[in-house]
């Protein structure tokens, strides 16, 4: 079963958009803009695999809390794997160790360890699997988007293999990478998806499907 808990995304859904796309193929329990299912007690137990689609304390609604947080972090401590979409780096962005785990991070512009802000400038753009020999690249596609935020200027903060790219006029981006938690697990971030004909596209989707599948059979 996978977990997967999104925000509104500023009215475009896209958490949503996506699970419609992906619930015929995977067991998910989907919530929107609702933290109560990041305080079960029995995460590591009921889960799978926890997915996020959101930035915390955006779109007027309130960040998860310290108990969501808490589970969470007991949820990573135990090894298991977490896909993080979008800008969903910054879904806990105030806690110091979150944004030491996750690879890349979006960076906000109140940023606690007062890095220059992540910017997403908006345009059509190609998402390229990168050249590497990691096992998930033989499964992921190229993706030609439509107009949408391309998420650049991220924060590394701490060692990330990088499985897909973006080549734009501002410079050369990762768009897909993989990073091992001191615990053993596998976070794995995908940043393209905002807008709905960007989040519904094909490609965008069946690369999704294959990164769930890699982080459910890999544990």
């Amino acid at each position: 079963m996978i977990l997967f808990a999104a925000d509104n995304h500023y009215g475009t859904h896209a958490g949503k958009n996506l699970f419609e796309c992906l619930r015929p193929h995977h067991e998910i329990h989907f919530d929107e803009d609702d933290w109560r299912c990041l305080m079960e007690e029995n995460l590591v137990e009921n889960y799978d695999l926890l997915m996020f689609h959101l930035i915390g304390g955006t779109c007027d609604i309130p960040a998860p809390g310290p108990v969501a947080e808490q589970h969470v972090k007991e949820y990573l401590q135990a090894g298991k794997p977490m896909f993080l979409l979008h800008g969903s780096s910054a879904a806990f962005w105030q806690c110091a160790w979150w944004r030491a785990i996750v690879g890349f991070r979006w960076v906000r512009k109140d940023d606690p360890d007062g890095f220059t802000p992540s910017s997403h400038p908006i345009r059509p753009y190609l998402v390229e699997v990168a050249k590497s020999r990691h096992p998930l690249c033989q499964q992921l596609q190229d993706v030609a988007q439509p107009s949408d935020e391309i998420y650049i200027n991220l924060e590394q903060s701490c060692p990330a293999t990088t499985l897909m790219t973006t080549t734009i006029e501002e410079g050369t981006f990762p768009m897909a990478y993989e990073t091992i938690t001191s615990w053993g697990g596998k976070i794995l971030s995908y940043l393209p998806g905002h807008a709905p004909a960007a989040v519904r596209q094909p490609s965008n989707v069946t690369n999704c499907r294959s990164i769930i599948e890699y982080l459910v059979t890999s544990t």
